[in-house]
């Protein structure tokens, strides 16, 4: 069960930019779909907590599910979808696996944690993979889709820092509860709302549904249910389903070049990844 559920989480997550490819093309903005991919999960999440009796409050839990809420909510879910818009669904979550890269440098200053080999190792190999999937040659890269792709790659990696404390000490339905109006707040000055057909709600719905608290839900089941290792490379099978899904459905195409960028930079987030072992998109 474990690993259905770690694969069905990668799956759900590494539809995100093929179904939010629909949405664009139903006329809506990126950061329009990324408030409501969040407005849509919070009733889920609340309604898990609140069925577990999890809805518990304390003020200074303010000084964790803000910040989480403003970086892992407003942040990296624009970015995200930005990054989707310009660079393409398989670009994005390839660009996404360099989270683990910002961890390992940031966490010498922010959790502590020497630089070890397999880190230094990790962020090479990632650093090299950017450097061959943003080639000046590459068919359909776009400078916007590599920088905000980047983006959601570090504020993911903020989005596990900041939230390091929250997921550990509180129940995932209570983290999200209560982070997750945070950055729906925050992202609503900067949303311009278009009329939504019903294929655009049907696309909003997957992605609030599955893509988001479906994923998670599931992540933190497989978590809790296997060898640390394990979830984490059946996790990074996310770049592959949206490479493969956004190929057949949005004929988006990745060169020699990106593909071996693509293979150097997942193998980076393997390495950095083995000892981070938060939820991704």
């Amino acid at each position: 069960m474990g690993h259905l559920a770690m694969l069905g989480a990668a799956a759900f997550w590494g539809l995100i930019g093929p179904v939010s490819r629909l949405a664009f093309q139903e006329g809506l903005a990126p950061l329009e779909v990324a408030f409501f991919r969040a407005l849509l999960a919070y009733p889920l999440f609340l309604a898990h907590a609140a069925f577990r009796h999890e809805l518990r409050f304390r003020p200074k839990d303010l000084r964790t599910f803000l910040p989480f809420g403003l970086v892992g909510i407003t942040l990296f879910y624009g970015a995200y979808q930005m990054a989707i818009r310009f660079g393409g669904a398989a670009l994005a979550a390839i660009l996404l696996y360099t989270a683990p890269v910002w961890v390992a440098l940031l966490s010498p200053f922010v959790l502590g944690e020497r630089l070890t080999f397999p880190r230094g190792l990790a962020v090479a190999l990632s650093l090299l993979g950017v450097v061959l999937v943003s080639h000046p040659g590459e068919a359909q890269f776009h400078p916007l889709g590599l920088g905000f792709g980047l983006l959601a790659g570090f504020s993911y990696a903020l989005y596990y820092l900041w939230g390091k404390r929250a997921l550990l000490r509180h129940p995932i339905p209570l983290v999200f509860s209560y982070a997750l109006p945070a950055g729906i707040l925050t992202l609503l000055p900067f949303v311009e709302f278009h009329p939504k057909s019903g294929m655009a709600w049907g696309a909003l719905l997957f992605l609030a549904v599955f893509s988001t608290y479906g994923a998670y839900t599931l992540y933190f089941a497989g978590l809790r249910r296997l060898p640390a290792t394990q979830a984490v490379i059946l996790a990074t099978l996310e770049p592959g389903v949206a490479a493969l899904v956004a190929h057949f459905w949005w004929k988006e195409t990745l060169t020699a070049t990106a593909s071996l960028g693509a293979a150097l930079i997942v193998a980076g987030a393997i390495l950095g990844n083995l000892r981070v072992q938060g939820p991704c998109s």
